[in-house]
């Protein structure tokens, strides 16, 4: 047998419940390859075997294939667009109690910010924001709510002081923000949506999606959300179809459920 890539996304999707089919080949055949070489892997059938013994080594490698990189109010512009006009939109159009799914949320500072945000115009008992991640570690990581500073730098002073306690050399989030989010695993490719949502968030992630698998996600968020509901992409993950779908585009960004 011939131990090439192609069985390795086989082996891989039985292994892990994740297809690679669905990610950008030369991409992530370049990473996984670098990841192998650093622990000396003579091959993908010893890659195989050894993610199947080693729970490390099986770890390292699903929050590797993720591509966890968050940070507190990423992309700031478009957090200054949410608090100023599609929080007060949404809130004006479906009420105060919101249901607000952040995918792919990685260590949860998407989710958190958005609590923060939300906080200028509600009540933290009326917050609840659904976070979802295919990484069970970077899911613990969230729960804990430990961040160092360079990851809440963008976060505005005001929120700093009230929602941030210094531990040590990082900082931790306070429990009523935590208590705002619901963390669950989920896998976007092979999972089911959520239903109903106001508002749903998924930056910075479906890039490293194939086409096709990137259209298949698009038109399950749109599904997912209910009329007059915003989604809310990455600034390098411009929906270029979304017409077709059948969005109405907000700005850059932001797409609306008709």
């Amino acid at each position: 047998m011939f131990y090439d890539y192609e069985y390795f996304k086989r082996e891989i999707l039985k292994l892990t419940g994740v297809d690679l089919n669905s990610y950008k080949e030369n991409q992530m055949k370049r990473r996984i390859d670098g990841l192998m070489q650093r622990r000396k892997m003579a091959g993908y059938e010893q890659y195989v075997l050894g993610l199947s013994k080693d729970k490390g080594l099986y770890e390292e490698f699903m929050n590797y294939i993720t591509i966890n990189v968050s940070e507190f109010y990423r992309d700031s512009k478009q957090w200054k667009v949410m608090e100023e006009q599609a929080i007060p939109e949404l809130i004006g159009r479906f009420g105060r109690r919101l249901k607000i799914w952040s995918a792919a949320c990685s260590t949860g500072d998407e989710p958190y910010s958005l609590v923060m945000a939300l906080s200028r115009h509600l009540s933290l008992a009326e917050i609840k924001i659904y976070a979802t991640d295919m990484d069970r570690q970077v899911l613990a990581k969230a729960k804990e709510g430990i961040y160092p500073e360079r990851s809440i730098a963008s976060v505005p002073p005001d929120l700093q002081r009230r929602f941030f306690r210094r531990q040590g050399e990082d900082y931790r989030i306070a429990n009523e923000v935590k208590a705002c989010v619901e963390f669950r695993e989920h896998n976007l490719l092979k999972d089911e949506y959520l239903r109903d949502c106001h508002l749903i968030l998924c930056r910075n992630v479906l890039i490293y999606f194939t086409e096709e698998a990137k259209d298949i996600a698009y038109r399950k968020f749109y599904k997912s959300l209910t009329s007059g509901g915003l989604f809310l992409s990455g600034s390098s993950e411009q929906i270029m179809n979304f017409r077709e779908i059948g969005f109405v585009r907000k700005n850059v960004v932001y797409y609306q459920k008709p």
